[in-house]
């Protein structure tokens, strides 16, 4: 892991970002087939982590934090060829830290990785609740609450 760079990159690109989720395999539980809201996800995250191997993007942490009491880490993504060394960790540990020392990390798990998280000191919260983009028809206009 000593040739990995890891860099707070906010103007990451959409491609460079899909194609990690692509080797990743998160692409399968984002939406890489709409490039604006692949952009919006970026645009709108407060931290993006990369790690870099040679100039190739190999993972990336994207948070959406308040730098104070929570952070989302709402991708955690590293190349399959790269699994296992350590990245995950270290990416998790630097967007941890550039969020504050007060906050809380919080994330879900994909499926596949619920068993990785418990090694990193991570411990399952029971009251996790999710409600689905489009579940709903806004009762509100979109610009005011």
């Amino acid at each position: 892991m000593t040739d990995v760079t890891f860099l707070h990159e906010p103007n990451l690109t959409s491609a460079e970002f899909t194609d990690v989720l692509q080797r990743s395999g998160l692409a399968e539980r984002r939406p890489v087939a709409n490039p604006d809201q692949i952009e919006r996800m970026l645009r709108n995250a407060d931290l993006l982590i990369t790690a870099r191997l040679r100039g190739q993007l190999i993972g990336v942490a994207r948070a959406l934090t308040d730098f104070s009491f929570a952070c989302y880490l709402s991708d955690l993504a590293v190349d399959k060829a790269q699994q296992r060394l350590g990245i995950g960790r270290e990416l998790l540990a630097r967007t941890h830290a550039a969020a504050g020392p007060d906050t809380t990390l919080i994330l879900l798990a994909a499926p596949a990785a619920v068993d990785y998280y418990p090694h990193l000191g991570m411990t399952n919260h029971p009251s996790c609740w999710t409600l689905p983009g489009s579940s709903l028809a806004p009762s509100l206009p979109a610009t005011g609450l």
